[in-house]
């Protein structure tokens, strides 16, 4: 039950990030155009964004909320960016910065810590899921419109970086607007859906008793031998 409400926040969080993101007043640009607050952020010659040694990656983070203007990235960095701010509000703050050392803002580069799940099935995903509309006879002339990476909000309501909050129709309208010219392939949402794994994450979040866990771990210990944890009794078996 504890997992299952962490998951709920969490996606809760994720919802509210998507929509501060939003109106943060944050621009879209290629990696080439990328900009950022260099206070927090040194900008790499990829257009990608490397926090400051001296910056912790919960302060990086919600610079980009407080100061969207001096800001300018692609889609895919936009989710990564709603991810770990709707994990910075839901676990320890020194758990965050912990965990996510180091951090670097880039495409889909994340954290291993963020652990991103796959699975296929868009009509059953819910609030917090991020999906994926295909443009698949873009404009050579913006390459940059192939895609766009989406934050499923509520029902048929999705925020994308770059076009805002649109519904699905929406979304699917503003990338039919950089195909080739005569192109008659309508963009479309894809079966993709993504989120990060709230059982893992649920363990930094505040009051989590270690104790309490019954989730089994496997992993090997040495040649032929695999252990399991429950709660705090280990097993091995070879």
């Amino acid at each position: 039950m504890a997992r299952l409400s962490f998951e709920t926040s969490l996606r809760s969080a994720i919802v509210a990030a998507a929509q501060a993101l939003n109106r943060s007043g944050v621009s879209f640009a290629t990696f080439e155009r990328a900009y950022c607050n260099q206070r927090f952020w040194i900008l790499t010659s990829r257009g990608g964004f490397q926090i400051r040694p001296e910056v912790t990656p919960a302060d990086g983070i919600r610079n980009i909320f407080l100061e969207g203007r001096k800001y300018g990235f692609e889609c895919a960095t936009a989710m990564v960016i709603v991810l770990y701010k709707a994990v910075l509000d839901s676990i320890v703050e020194s758990e965050f910065n912990r965990l996510f050392a180091g951090m670097l803002l880039y495409d889909w580069h994340y954290d291993s810590d963020l652990r991103l799940i796959e699975v296929q099935g868009s009509s059953r995903s819910v609030p917090g899921d991020i999906l994926y509309f295909k443009n698949p006879d873009v404009s050579p002339f913006t390459p940059e419109w192939k895609g766009e990476n989406a934050i499923k909000l509520g029902d048929d309501l999705y925020y994308g970086h770059g076009i805002g909050i649109r519904s699905a129709e929406g979304i699917i309208q503003t990338l039919n607007s950089h195909r080739r010219p005569g192109s008659t392939v309508s963009a479309y949402l894809t079966d993709q859906v993504l989120y990060p794994d709230f059982n893992y994450l649920s363990r930094f979040a505040p009051g989590y008793n270690t104790a309490a866990d019954t989730t089994p771990q496997r992993i090997e210990a040495g040649e032929g031998a695999i252990t399991a944890a429950v709660g705090r009794r280990q097993y091995i078996r070879y």
